[in-house]
This record gives structure tokens, sequence and C-alpha cells, in this order.
């Protein structure tokens, strides 16, 4: 039988966001590492390194030592193409809810392409709306409705194990649907809309977060390919550029 290849698992991350114990920082490398998994990135971690997680880590440490660091979320997933919110309330901002197993079925299929992530949010508040909204999809795990509440390292458990046993049950997968374009891509081209309805006069410079949050969960439900961002970004362009020539021409017609 041809075995499955570790490439896929090589480009999984786990992505924790403001963790506030360093142990479970260490726990959490230690769950990654037992089902193969090697990439992890820590957003504003409370305290990091710190001897705590590396004694949670046991025998991880190297992924301690190698993890990446970042001050945003957006700054971890500039180069996924996709990433999975991990949350045990349902959100209105993210369309598509996913169950462990299936979770595992689309980033093993996505890994195939770059890389994707799935992000983990902090241990008492969990991932906000505005994380959430860099994620293109939610993942819940049926946990026991009186107390949901898992430990951080037990959820990456949970999700690494799923991963582990699709990745073993499939020696192929089926090609991504199509060629995403990466967090950073789709990123510019959110900046680029909310700075073009401002010029457009359609959007309030001063309050733009609702409807933002409104426009990124619907692009959120179909995905952006790197074509498609391109497309849309050539029509803002084209719809500012025309704005601008109205408004000299309005301008010269004052004079």
């Amino acid at each position: 039988m041809t075995q499955p290849d570790s490439k896929l698992l090589a480009h999984i991350r786990i992505v924790l966001t403001r963790t506030s114990h360093p142990g479970n920082i260490g726990a959490a490398a230690r769950a990654m590492k037992t089902m193969g998994l090697s990439d992890l990135v820590l957003v504003e971690p409370a305290i990091f390194p710190n001897s705590q997680a590396d004694a949670m880590a046991s025998g991880a440490t190297d992924l301690l030592a190698q993890a990446r660091v970042c001050a945003t979320l957006a700054e971890a997933l500039a180069d996924t193409t996709l990433a999975l919110g991990v949350s045990a309330r349902r959100r209105d901002i993210v369309s598509e809810v996913l169950t462990p197993p299936e979770a595992a079925g689309r980033l093993l299929t996505e890994a195939q392409a770059g890389r994707v992530a799935l992000v983990f949010g902090n241990e008492t508040s969990g991932l906000s709306n505005e994380e959430l909204s860099l994620c293109q999809g939610l993942v819940t795990i049926a946990a026991n409705p009186d107390y949901s509440s898992l430990n951080l390292a037990a959820a990456v458990q949970v999700l690494s194990y799923e991963i582990r046993q699709a990745w073993l049950g499939h020696a192929a997968w089926p090609q991504p649907e199509m060629d995403a374009a990466v967090g950073e891509e789709v990123e510019r081209f959110y900046g680029h809309l909310e700075t073009a309805l401002a010029d457009l006069e359609f959007l309030n410079p001063g309050s733009p977060g609702k409807l933002m949050l409104k426009l990124r969960r619907l692009f959120a439900r179909t995905r952006l390919a790197k074509e498609e961002v391109n497309i849309l970004r050539g029509i803002l362009t084209a719809a500012q550029e025309a704005k601008q020539s109205a408004n000299r021409a309005r301008n010269r017609d004052a004079e």
C-alpha cells in the first residue's frame, strides 16, 4: 500500500492566539508532536518562552524552540490558503461549521496545495469575532453540552488525532477545487475594499467595523481564488479612478 504523503502534515499549522498560561503552550506542543504535526505559531502569548512550557512539552521542546511568535493573527495566517477556527460556540461570523473528522479531511485536501491552519483562541474568552473573521470555517468538538469547556491542549490533541487518523487512512486525496488566495492576499483585498468604499462615500471611515465584518462573512462563504482577488481589486481601482475623474471634472466646472 502507498504510504501517505508526509508533506501534508508539515503543511498543517497549529495557531494559538493570546494564550494565557505557558504550560498550555508546552502541552499543546506535546499533543502536536505525538500526532506528527510540527508547525506551531503563537500570537501574542502572555508568557513565552517559559520553563513551565518546557516542562509540559516533555520531549517536544524542539517544537517550542522553532515556534514562531506573531504580533497579529493576520500575520500568522499570511501564507495560508485555509484557516479553520476552533470554538465551542457557533458564531454568525463564520458560515461553515465542521466536525473534527470533516475538518481533518478539508485540511489534508487543501494542504496538497499550500499551508493551512487550525486556530485556537484564548483559554478563557476563546476566539473573538475579529479573529474568526480571518477564518474560512469553524470547527466544534461534540463535547458534553452541560460542560463543554475543553482544556486548550486537550482540544489540540483531539484535532491532531483526527488529522493523523485521516492521514493514515488515505494514500491520496482529491485535488483542491481552486487556486485559493493566501491570507496576505485576502487581507490586502479587504484593506483595498475598505479604502475604496470610503472613497466612494459608501462607508463611514470613522466606524467601518460592522460593515467590514459583514463583507468578510460574505466573501468567506465562497472563499476567494487568486484570480478572483485580482479581478475584484481591478474593479475597485477602476471605481476609485472614475470617482477621482468625476471629482476633477466637478472642480474644473466650479472654477
